[in-house]
């Protein structure tokens, strides 16, 4: 089944809502974080963010920085949120949009990259200038 095409002022807000989530997560140490478009081939939203932490601290860190983020930016509280326990894979919902915060090997073994890997990359700005985020990519 394949999703109805959104309006583009909707699409538009999911994007930089994603955005806001993706920097969040990237503020607080968030690795290879990816916005996903999926909602060509999944009806029940239109994107993933995807990140990862070290340990589980960094997850929940992680996790509640996105939700003060996503809401600071006008946006809403997630509809549910799963996975604080262990936080090995803590998932939230906004319902246009997903964020899945992975712990590393949690990432590694489920594969969610390549699993939704068909979905277009949606390109994310960190803030960052280009030689600071270059340094700490560089793990300067």
């Amino acid at each position: 089944m394949t999703a109805a095409p959104r309006e583009p002022e909707t699409l538009d807000r999911v994007r930089e809502t994603c955005s806001v989530a993706a920097r969040a997560a990237w503020s607080k140490g968030g690795s290879d974080t990816v916005i996903l478009s999926v909602g060509s081939v999944l009806a029940i939203t239109d994107a993933f963010v995807i990140t990862s932490g070290t340990n589980p601290r960094m997850v929940r860190t992680i996790a509640e920085e996105v939700e003060a983020k996503v809401k600071a930016a006008g946006g809403r509280a997630p509809l549910s949120v799963e996975g604080l326990d262990d936080a090995r894979w803590v998932l939230m919902d906004y319902g246009d949009f997903v964020v899945h915060v992975f712990l590393d090997e949690a990432r590694d073994f489920y594969q969610f990259d390549r699993l939704w890997g068909d979905g277009d990359r949606w390109e994310w700005d960190d803030g960052t200038p280009h030689a600071e985020a270059a340094a700490r990519a560089a793990g300067e």
